[in-house]
């Protein structure tokens, strides 16, 4: 997932996404454990994901709170 398909969504989609991302990371390690996981290049995209995803929320939560005093 791109940074700009990101920045697009709310604040409650990103934390959705965001769980959506981590038990999708769960399931990758499991499956790369197992030996099953043919393309171990979707491990690191998902980390990245879930990275740029944490990013966002935390950008915005400072923003949010700069502008609250």
């Amino acid at each position: 997932m791109k940074i700009s398909e990101i920045r697009q969504l709310t604040t409650e989609e990103l934390v959705r996404r965001l769980e959506d991302e981590q038990n999708n990371l769960v399931d990758l390690r499991f499956t790369h454990a197992l030996k099953q996981l043919t393309n171990t290049a979707k491990l690191g995209d998902t980390k990245r994901t879930i990275a740029r995803l944490m990013t966002e929320l935390k950008l915005r939560n400072s923003k949010e709170a700069k502008s609250n005093g």
